[in-house]
């Protein structure tokens, strides 16, 4: 059976402001993709990026 992961993040009201939870359930929607989808992409994006920078 395999492992799953869970994650769960807390968004501080300055972010909260730019309504972050809305705007990926409504991108998920516009490309048929979950918003758990978008959320692993965007931080495998953001760890190559600052890899990269490292290295």
């Amino acid at each position: 059976m395999p492992r799953v992961t869970a994650l769960s993040i807390y968004i501080p009201k300055e972010k909260a402001k730019r309504r972050p939870i809305e705007r990926l359930g409504k991108l998920a929607a516009k490309k048929d993709r979950s918003v758990n989808y978008l959320i692993v992409e965007a931080i495998l994006q953001y760890l190559d990026r600052m890899e990269r920078k490292k290295g």
